[in-house]
């Protein structure tokens, strides 16, 4: 049986687990593979660094890319953009096949790198980038190759799941739920990546690139995170029968592809308004399959292991069949469009004044923008601060630079005496 050199860059949380699955069942991966993977080192910045699982102290080297040349199979778990980006590139050079999660690097540089493995006849894979354990990826690109997706739309990033999840069932506070978060693993000391939304927009643009065949990166993703969802937003959602999820939606549009991540009010009848905790989950329409729906762990170490594995043995197998890699297909031919240019609806909460007249100028002001109200709502009047009332207003699609030119215009309403939160509705 041929043996495969499979080379580890890096060995925090994953990268562990990944060796000790090379390690332990070395015969079964063989037996799928068509092939032995051998476990050629493990390239760490430091070699006596304390680890989750306990590995032959002589795998361990600083000296990556020594290792990188002698390997079939390279598989970079260091993250962040370089060494990384070095790295991965010498191997793909070298002509060596390449496993990764790195979605901050792909998001940036994927075009790039997917170029220069097939200028060197090597395969980049990267399953482990979106929604960890979740094959989605390789549907997208093997299972779907034969359909049109139009929309892509998915929970991408565990921590902020966490935070509006446990904000939805309790009534907490956002800083509450995420110090919470922080105490239990789910956040890091500093949560900008996830909360922020930088994290799902990375995801977001690896996403599109796939279904759409077209390389976009981060400059193609509007962004927006989620440490502006209050309690009070979450509890009105509910009322609603709604929740707020951070999403990432590609979608199709008769212009072009659209590319965002923000927080979106979700019916709670959508499948992917009951996914809760920490998992992730991604809903894509297409032509002809239809909607579909792939939900599961989306990070921690065992369960991204076995996304990097799955792609391991991939290569392997096409390694040992002496197959040609072929090309995903015609690139760049979908332009990605400005935010302002796609359509959407939205959930707009007001404070106004309590007299006469102020339904009708804030509904003359939405019609002279074009933008149709689908539903109103008004709370109890609150006499506390000379009396007001809290409306929440839903819209028709319209587009974003319209329904963003009604809100500033709205908010400049004497009778308006705070826009206290606007949301994008999805699944209405």
């Amino acid at each position: 049986m041929k043996t495969l050199k499979v080379a580890l860059l890096g060995c925090g949380n994953v990268g562990a687990q990944v060796a000790r699955i090379l390690l332990e069942d070395a015969s079964e991966l063989a037996a799928r593979a068509g092939a032995k993977l051998e476990l050629s080192g493990i390239a760490v910045r430091n070699i006596e660094a304390k680890r989750d699982v306990e590995l032959p102290r002589e795998l361990f080297t600083t000296d990556a890319l020594a290792l990188i040349a002698d390997a079939d199979v390279v598989i970079e778990l260091l993250g962040g953009m370089e060494p990384a980006g070095e790295l991965i590139s010498a191997a793909l050079a070298s002509g060596a096949s390449v496993v990764t999660g790195n979605k901050a690097l792909l998001a940036v540089r994927g075009a790039e790198l997917g170029a220069l493995a097939a200028a060197n006849g090597a395969q980049l894979r990267y399953e482990a980038a979106v929604a960890g354990a979740i094959p989605i990826l390789r549907p997208i690109t093997d299972s779907l190759s034969g359909d049109r997706i139009t929309k892509v739309m998915g929970i991408v990033n565990g921590t902020t799941n966490f935070i509006l999840d446990a904000m939805d069932t309790t009534g907490a506070q956002f800083a509450d739920v995420l110090a919470e978060a922080q105490a239990l693993g789910y956040a890091e000391a500093d949560p900008t990546a996830d909360v922020e939304g930088h994290d799902a927009a990375a995801k977001a643009a690896i996403l599109a690139s796939l279904a759409f065949h077209t390389d976009f990166d981060l400059a193609d993703v509007h962004c927006e995170g989620i440490s502006s969802v209050s309690a009070a937003d979450v509890a009105a959602a509910a009322d609603a029968g709604m929740v707020i999820k951070l999403l990432a939606i590609a979608e199709r549009l008769e212009a072009g592809i659209a590319v965002r991540v923000h927080p979106t009010l979700l019916p709670r009848k959508h499948p992917l308004a009951s996914v809760h905790g920490a998992y992730n989950a991604v809903f894509v329409e297409a032509e002809n399959a239809g909607e579909l729906m792939f939900y599961g762990a989306g990070a921690g170490g065992a369960p991204t292991a076995s996304a990097i594995m799955g792609d391991t043995v991939a290569i392997a197998r096409r390694l040992v069949a002496d197959a040609p890699v072929i090309a995903s297909g015609v690139r760049g031919s979908q332009p990605a469009l400005r935010f302002d240019q796609i359509a959407t609806s939205y959930w707009i909460s007001l404070r106004v004044a309590d007299e006469s007249g102020v339904l009708s100028r804030i509904a003359a002001l939405f019609a002279e923008h074009g933008v149709s109200i689908e539903l109103l709502r008004q709370s109890v009047v609150d006499s506390a601060d000379g009396g007001s009332a809290l409306l929440r207003i839903v819209t028709h699609k319209s587009t974003e630079a319209a329904l963003a030119a009604t809100v500033a215009a709205v908010g400049k309403l004497d009778v308006v005496k705070e826009v206290t939160s606007v949301l994008r509705v999805e699944g209405n």
